[in-house]
């Protein structure tokens, strides 16, 4: 019996995949359990339909997500903050405050998302790694400058 599973199964596959199995297997376990359904000529079609829809989907969120890359790559963002002895700033400047200056500028960046090399403790100017997706980061240059007055 040909079964196409729809979650992954231990020593058999992973959902999406067409399998050979022993009809008592399918019939008794597998399909009753809601971990496959019988692999007909019309669910295989349906089942390579949708796997051309999700790639699309993954293309245009990937296409989307590099657009965003170039943008914060060409972005600098600056902050101003109290300066104390040899340009130490008084506290650091976070990834929350990096997340809320990009959402003030129109990207919807979680603060999770955003990695800094280095603490930011000094003026100075630094460089923030954005994670947009598994396979697409960004590089953003961070300024930070002494507050005049």
């Amino acid at each position: 019996m040909q079964v196409i599973l729809l979650d992954d199964v231990e020593h058999l596959g992973e959902t999406g995949e067409v399998h050979e199995v022993a009809d008592g297997y399918g019939r008794n376990y597998l399909i009753p359990q809601g971990l496959a359904r019988v692999a007909t000529d019309g669910a295989i079609r349906q089942l390579r339909d949708e796997e051309r829809q999700q790639a699309r989907k993954q293309a245009a969120k990937k296409e989307e997500a590099e657009k965003v890359k170039k943008e914060l790559e060409d972005m600098q963002v600056v902050f101003s903050a109290k300066v104390g002895e040899d340009n130490r700033i008084f506290g650091t400047v976070t990834t929350q405050q990096i997340a809320v200056e990009l959402s003030n500028r129109g990207f919807n960046i979680d603060r999770r998302d955003i990695e800094l090399d280095e603490d930011i403790r000094y003026v100075g100017a630094y460089t923030a790694t954005i994670s947009l997706r598994n396979d697409v980061t960004a590089s953003l240059d961070i300024q930070v400058i002494p507050e005049s007055g």
